[in-house]
């Protein structure tokens, strides 16, 4: 890989750490009921797999592999907005204490798509 996308790979090896730590922070700082602590363990496990599964996507060893594993990076940080809008939407987090995070997993969830896409269409023009 050439210097720039190497530069873009280690940014978002960076930034989905970025993402799984404030993840952490986020799920430390619920409320202590039953209903916070349920979604928050959820929310835990997608958030911090994020960036766990992109670094296993780093080294994927085919595109196939890159591909799928890409997909489940996808799964999980989709999934992790849906927790952060829950626990929102049940009123248990303020739209102040969870719009950055949200808007951080779309991002994110746009980023996943993209690289899917490219990668897909790379593939079918050899």
């Amino acid at each position: 890989m050439q210097n720039g996308g190497m530069h873009r790979t280690d940014d978002l090896l960076d930034r989905t750490r970025r993402f799984a730590l404030a993840t952490i922070n986020f799920c430390e700082g619920l409320p202590k009921d039953e209903t916070s602590k349920i979604l928050g363990r959820q929310l835990l496990r997608s958030g911090t797999s994020v960036g766990a599964n992109y670094r296993a996507a780093y080294r994927a060893k085919s595109k196939a592999d890159f591909i799928s594993k890409m997909g489940t990076v996808l799964e999980e940080v989709d999934e992790s907005g849906y927790w952060i809008e829950l626990l929102s939407a049940a009123g248990k987090v303020g739209v102040s204490t969870s719009g950055s995070l949200l808007q951080e997993a779309n991002e994110l969830v746009a980023i996943a798509i993209s690289i899917n896409t490219a990668r897909r269409n790379s593939d079918s023009r050899q």
